[in-house]
């Protein structure tokens, strides 16, 4: 299995996808340890528009742990076979070893665009 993370220069969950510096992509082995860490640059900007969805797909990436995250973002991941579990934050490799527990749950709140708040987002968490 192999884990996305949006993630910080510190190695912690960024509080928005669109705006991460990388994404960790960790690889799981079958008695869940993890077995390899790589990043992806991230392009930074709207998730929903970017390649990073296909680049992560053909990474073999099939879970996404966020945490502020949008909708189209979510519905542009999984159409790439991406699920996506919303409201993640702390250490990405604390955050992922949690998952593999199954110890974390997905939030259900996700980041909502304001035009009238030019290119702020606000996220529900």
């Amino acid at each position: 299995m192999k884990i996305a993370v949006p993630v910080t220069s510190d190695n912690r969950i960024d509080d928005h996808f669109g705006h991460c510096e990388y994404y960790g992509v960790y690889s799981i082995s079958s008695d869940n340890q993890i077995t390899d860490v790589q990043t992806i640059k991230s392009e930074q900007g709207c998730g929903c528009k970017s390649n990073i969805a296909s680049v992560l797909s053909e990474q073999g990436v099939t879970v996404m742990l966020a945490g502020g995250i949008g909708g189209g973002a979510i519905n542009v991941l999984n159409n790439w076979g991406i699920d996506v579990i919303r409201g993640c934050s702390g250490p990405a490799t604390e955050v992922v070893n949690m998952y593999v527990e199954g110890k974390l749950i997905d939030s259900g709140s996700t980041c909502s665009h304001h035009a009238d708040q030019g290119s702020a987002h606000q996220c529900n968490h």
